[in-house]
């Protein structure tokens, strides 16, 4: 993909699968929603979390965004070797939870009540800002048929 249809495709897709380390040293696959920043990708999840508590040893993640599964010739994804910064503040850790269930609750503003409800969730969890330092992209729709 190149880098505008990269762009386009993580604003398209809705669910990344991110992995950390786990303590046991092996690969601890979870599903994240999630915003595009820019070049970073943002999500939050609970501050207790295993994955949080992964990123707290080692600050690094992979993310796999894909689509077209159920036909190999439409398969296409990213993966996103990253750097993983975790901010704690409650008052921004809000601030991203109307931003991301707005995205989720298809662009528009949330009702009064699910934005209390979301910065209510804030002082449990954290938000995660993913930097990429390595892509890899797919699309098979180029393939125009040849694997």
């Amino acid at each position: 993909m190149s880098e505008p249809e990269l762009m386009r495709f993580l604003d398209e897709e809705r669910v990344l699968t991110c992995a950390t380390v786990g303590p046991n040293g092996r690969p601890h696959l979870m599903p994240l929603w999630y915003v595009r920043d820019g070049g970073s990708v943002l999500a939050w999840t609970y501050g207790k979390s295993q994955k949080v508590k992964n990123l707290e040893r080692d600050g690094r993640a992979t993310l796999q965004i894909e689509a077209g599964r159920d036909v190999y010739g439409e398969l296409r994804g990213a993966m996103l070797e990253c750097d993983v910064a975790i901010e704690r503040d409650p008052g921004r850790v809000g601030e991203f939870g109307v931003k991301m269930m707005a995205r989720y609750a298809g662009g528009g503003e949330l009702s009064p009540e699910a934005r209390a409800g979301v910065l209510q969730q804030a002082s449990k969890r954290v938000l995660l800002r993913f930097t990429p330092t390595r892509v890899v992209t797919w699309d098979h729709r180029k393939l125009g048929g040849k694997y």
